[in-house]
């Protein structure tokens, strides 16, 4: 970038962040959505790859793409409006999920972001379109986006969504921005839908997991891993006790759970919910070292040292023919494709990305396609 204009380099300048170590000609950390509105119009203008940093949980594991400037979600870290009578909070990308939830607890309420992602901001997880565990009963991160306000790739503040619970106004941004992997620009403020949390909880051991899913009456999550089988329960006492009755086990109090998957190779399989136990055969079969799968969902991880590359084709070749995925979360330097086959909605999304990052700056080729 020798050739920047010299406007363009002391916005960089001015905004630099000497607190994250990545290896980019200038890191940037805009105090709010107009500054980072304003980097990404320069780069736009000047053709630069750009990518997003919120706490780096998942730089490594193919999050984000390599670009020459990182804007990062440092100062974007305010808990902006808490509204516990209406059960919705708004805060800025950069707010890790302990500090949303230490502060929320208050009012005995969860944003139900995901449990094990520590240090992870919130920015980060609706980028990435991350679910928690306790998706089976409270459904997925994507349906507690309220609202969303964002810098897209051409330079301009738009928002999204309504920040009250039951509405429908204003275009569907939030759904459009969870899980878009930084592809369309930069998530500034969301506003979530909060739930209650249960008067107690508990952690019951079983023996088969498929079975409990059946007996039981919507627990929190139902997980069958390596370790063992879990069903995860929330409510009155009175009802845990009920449940508990029903499924047998042994019943530990709180919510115990598993450490989250580690290593040099981890995948996911996304099926449908019961193609989880053929799922958990296959992560076996390719010498998964742990796993964890989520019955009632259909996601199972694993976490692998290494893999030979026909039985990894043949299991992904088994995922699609299901109408699922199997994508690689993290890898080892095998050079296997992340995502598979492209979706049949590939165009659309191409048309998409040309309209919020025209000059395609953002996470370039992060996207299934290579988008």
């Amino acid at each position: 970038m020798t050739t920047l204009r010299s406007v363009t380099r002391e916005l960089f300048e001015r905004m630099r962040d000497e607190t994250v170590e990545i290896d980019a000609e200038f890191v940037v950390a805009p105090s709010s959505l107009e500054e980072a509105a304003a980097v990404l119009a320069a780069a736009s203008a000047a053709a630069i790859p750009v990518s997003f940093y919120g706490a780096g949980t998942r730089r490594d594991d193919g999050g984000t793409a390599p670009a020459d400037v990182v804007v990062t979600s440092n100062r974007l870290n305010r808990i902006v409006d808490w509204k516990p009578d209406d059960l919705t909070v708004t805060v800025e990308a950069g707010v890790a999920i302990e500090t949303l939830e230490s502060e929320i607890v208050a009012r005995r309420q969860t944003a139900v972001l995901p449990e094990t992602a520590v240090g992870a901001t919130i920015g980060g997880v609706i980028a990435a379109g991350i679910s928690g565990y306790r998706r089976l009963r409270y459904g997925p991160t994507r349906d507690r986006v309220l609202q969303v306000r964002v810098a897209t790739g051409y330079g301009k503040v738009v928002s999204g969504g309504s920040p009250v619970v039951k509405s429908s106004t204003g275009y569907g941004l939030p759904r459009l921005f969870t899980g878009s992997l930084g592809s369309l620009g930069m998530i500034g403020t969301v506003t979530l839908k909060l739930w209650s949390q249960p008067l107690t909880a508990a952690t019951v051991e079983i023996g088969d997991a498929a079975a409990a899913l059946q007996g039981i009456y919507r627990p929190l999550a139902v997980l069958e891993t390596s370790e063992g089988s879990f069903v995860y329960l929330g409510g009155a006492e009175s009802q845990i006790a009920s449940q508990v009755r029903r499924v047998g086990g042994d019943p530990h109090p709180g919510l115990i759970w598993p450490e989250p998957i580690t290593g040099p190779l981890r995948i996911e399989f996304r099926v449908s919910a019961p193609f989880v136990p053929a799922a958990i055969e296959r992560a076996k079969h390719l010498g998964a070292s742990r796993w964890i799968a989520e019955h009632g969902i259909g996601r199972v991880e694993a976490g692998l040292d290494d893999v030979d590359a026909e039985d990894f084709a043949a299991a992904r070749t088994w995922a699609e023919s299901t109408g699922g995925v199997l994508v690689v979360t993290a890898d080892a330097g095998t050079g296997i494709d992340r995502w598979g086959t492209p979706p049949a909605s590939i165009e659309i999304q191409r048309r998409i990305k040309a309209v919020f990052d025209p000059a395609g700056i953002c996470n370039p080729g992060i996207m299934p396609g290579g988008m």
